[in-house]
């Protein structure tokens, strides 16, 4: 039951798309990860998917639009709705996914790494 500073979790490390556990919640991760550039189009079958953006921004495409989402906003992307993230410019955002979650839905990706790293 200790207080997480965000800022602080932030700083440690530096990895684009390779989000990191900060905390667990029942049978959820509570994760940053930081966006920089485009990531891989891809779908979670079996789980939604929730962005909050703590610092800098994004956008979320989907095949039939995009989305952008500000600082102190939030998206949700359900089950099954191929999705790719993109930040023009480096963002930091909080995301919370099942335990056990491959971050791209299963489409392999060089730059993930260290997928479930816990700071």
């Amino acid at each position: 039951m200790d207080v997480i500073n965000l800022k602080e979790k932030m700083g440690l490390f530096k990895d684009q798309w390779s989000p990191k556990v900060i905390a667990d919640l029942d049978d959820n991760m509570v994760c940053l990860a930081k966006f920089d550039g485009d990531f891989v189009w891809h779908a979670h079958d079996d789980q939604d998917e929730m962005f909050l953006v703590v610092e800098g921004r994004f956008r979320m495409d989907f095949r039939d639009k995009q989305v952008w989402v500000e600082k102190g906003e939030m998206i949700v992307v359900p089950k099954g709705v191929e999705h790719k993230p993109y930040a023009p410019e480096k963002c930091c955002a909080l995301l919370i996914e099942n335990k056990g979650t491959a971050h791209t839905g299963g489409v392999d990706d060089p730059r993930k790494k260290d997928e479930h790293e816990r700071i």
